[in-house]
């Protein structure tokens, strides 16, 4: 897991050295980080006192990214920010980051793919300081790349944030807005060109989504929150995963769901849906008691109370919808694989 090559395969390629060369040349350390890149194994050190959270995302051409919308950038980006989500909902610290990375030889000849896949990827690392410490290489048996992340974090013994701790009569909040993915990832559809060299200073929350890892950190911190998830598939998917790990029900007021300034250009229908299942906001979902002050902001993101959390009763939907006078179920109808 280290980019070593493996001594069992004396017919490595050229082409491979030099990409794991490549890879290791841009890659920095970490005190928590003992030996990264270069031998068989990587050898962490968390801090005392914490436990290790691990978390895999795979990245896939033409299910998560298409080099015809996607920069480079934006795929390495993409492909780190995902993992980074799952540990800033558990109020986890970023320890080290594996890649494994699977190219077809169009692209593993093309340094300037590579190259700006490690700009995008190596940049979110470093605001974040988390080390790539290994990984993987291999030919891809397809014209299509993949790439997996592995990502390790820690979090003091015992508190981690989890999604099955809400308790009914919590409020629900969560960070700053929603349906700019889905809107952006809409736009780009039809005019793919358009975004191709978007960077992530812009406001692109699908091609350059921001993990919340200093709010989930707070959360933890300051034990603000009973439940946290992130956003990732859709709001009312990823308030079902909630609810069902809790044992609770959820109701969620519509004129309180912060809608991004992308979103708010589309008609009234498509913003609704990109509100509730709209994916890749990569926001944090989290459920506080309500005698619990949180802030209206954190880490200068705004937070926002959407609704509460009740008791579930047979017969009654899982999740509800308030919008005005009129009361509506909320089914998950945000991403799902294999449907």
């Amino acid at each position: 897991m280290s980019y070593a090559p493996k001594s069992r395969s004396p017919k490595k390629s050229l082409g491979e050295l030099l990409l794991i060369e490549r890879i290791r040349s841009r890659a920095s350390a970490t005190r928590a980080i003992r030996l990264g890149i270069g031998d068989d194994c990587a050898i962490l050190t968390p801090p005392p006192g914490h436990e290790l959270l691990v978390t895999t995302d795979f990245s896939l051409e033409g299910r998560h990214f298409r080099r015809t919308w996607h920069s480079p950038a934006s795929i390495g980006h993409r492909t780190l920010a995902r993992g980074l989500s799952d540990l800033a909902a558990m109020g986890a610290t970023p320890l080290a980051a594996f890649l494994s990375l699977a190219l077809p030889k169009s692209a593993a000849r093309n340094t300037r793919f590579l190259d700006g896949f490690l700009d995008g990827l190596l940049s979110l690392a470093h605001t974040h300081h988390v080390t790539l410490a290994g990984g993987d290489t291999a030919q891809s048996p397809s014209d299509h790349i993949l790439a997996d992340i592995v990502l390790l974090g820690s979090a003091p013994a015992g508190r981690a944030l989890r999604r099955s701790t809400a308790r009914p009569g919590d409020l629900l909040y969560c960070t700053g807005s929603l349906g700019g993915a889905a809107a952006e990832l809409a736009e780009l559809a039809a005019s793919p060109r358009r975004f191709h060299s978007a960077t992530a200073a812009g406001h692109h929350p699908h091609l350059f989504p921001q993990p919340r890892l200093a709010i989930g950190a707070t959360l933890l911190r300051r034990r603000l929150a009973t439940a946290s998830i992130d956003l990732s598939d859709g709001l009312s998917t990823d308030l079902a995963h909630l609810c069902t790990e809790s044992n609770v029900a959820a109701e969620i007021n519509l004129a309180q769901l912060p809608l991004h300034p992308l979103a708010a250009t589309l008609d009234d229908r498509a913003q609704i849906t990109a509100l509730l299942h709209g994916g890749e906001d990569y926001e944090l979902l989290f459920t506080a008691a309500p005698s619990t002050k949180i802030p209206r902001s954190i880490a200068s993101t705004p937070i926002t109370c959407i609704g509460r959390i009740l008791k579930p009763q047979k017969n009654k939907p899982l999740m509800t919808i308030l919008n005005g006078n009129e009361r509506f179920q909320l089914l998950p109808r945000g991403w799902e694989h294999f449907q």
